[in-house]
């Protein structure tokens, strides 16, 4: 059989008049409108938070000020002459690009590739798991699913780093506020024993839980549970009765400064708390939060605006 083709019609516009154009397309017919713009971006990556440590900073830039529509049509006499027609009402300037239906299907996946990160640590999208890894790297696999990016976020490297740094044999390891669990995964993939992995968003559980089956990462292992740990007691008293070697936050300053007052609840004797997602301008606030609650800060690592905090009893 022969491959469908297809065109992406490309309508660049500014942001006061994308609901205009928007309407006259639907007008004319057009369905599955896609919208690009900043607003329409971040809400995309709030409302698939568990995937966002696979956005990069990169890609925010690129999508600065960015405002257009696009759509799809076939690429044959049926499809030009529909969008002969939707040019008509438009009554605009627009690009053409052609795709075949395998172009359509997986181009976001050009926006990833392997990283190398620390010394040991190799993130590999799933579909590339067939590629060699480097030698002395351990491979981490993830689906990012229907997100963008070139590479993982800032705040993400700087916790992956301090898992590797840290993580040993047979350790205990909770990571709370998990998305796709690549931290807590990551552990178990470089010796952990056993992970604890808690997050507000119900669909981040299955989505952990995906890629942790990706790395051979079983259920006797790794449990992902959906919960609130600042509202939660029940939850909270539960996850104490378990110390852990390493406690993992990659969260937001207004999420681990009240988190603060459980973490020495949390930690084994040696235990270490590994938070990230915290803007440079608030490194200190955090810091002080956490001394507060009887931790010493021990280590803090910076990268592209973006701060970790490591911290011991």
């Amino acid at each position: 059989m022969e491959e469908l083709k297809w065109l992406e019609v490309s309508v660049n516009t500014a942001p006061e008049e994308l609901e205009d154009v928007s309407a006259k397309l639907i007008a004319a017919g057009v369905t599955g409108l896609v919208v690009e713009d900043e607003q329409e971006f971040q809400q995309f990556l709030e409302q698939n938070r568990q995937y966002w440590d696979y956005v990069d900073e990169e890609l925010l830039e690129r999508m600065r000020g960015v405002c257009r529509v696009k759509f799809y049509v076939t690429d044959d006499p049926d499809g030009q002459a529909l969008l002969a027609r939707y040019a008509q009402s438009l009554g605009r300037e627009y690009t053409t690009v052609p795709l075949t239906e395998n172009d359509w299907a997986y181009s976001w996946q050009k926006y990833y590739q392997p990283m190398e990160i620390g010394a040991r640590l190799y993130v590999v999208p799933e579909w590339m798991r067939a590629e060699p890894v480097p030698p002395g790297r351990t491979p981490l696999y993830l689906n990012p699913g229907l997100t963008f990016g070139t590479g993982a976020h800032a705040s993400t490297q700087l916790c992956l780093e301090g898992v590797e740094a840290h993580t040993q044999a047979g350790f205990r390891v909770l990571d709370l506020g998990c998305g796709s669990g690549i931290l807590s995964i990551a552990a178990l993939c470089l010796g952990a024993e056993r992970a604890e992995a808690v997050d507000i968003d119900p669909k981040a559980v299955d989505v952990a839980y995906e890629n942790a089956a990706l790395n051979r990462v079983d259920r006797t292992r790794y449990h992902v549970q959906a919960g609130n740990v600042l509202e939660d007691q029940d939850l909270s008293r539960t996850l104490a009765r378990q110390r852990y070697d390493l406690v993992l936050a990659n969260i937001v300053a207004d999420v681990i400064i009240p988190l603060a007052v459980q973490v020495p609840a949390l930690l084994a004797p040696e235990g270490v708390f590994l938070c990230s997602g915290i803007i440079d301008a608030r490194g200190d606030e955090v810091a002080a939060a956490l001394e507060r609650q009887g931790l010493h800060v021990t280590r803090r690592r910076e990268k592209n605006g973006w701060i970790a905090l490591e911290a011991a009893l």
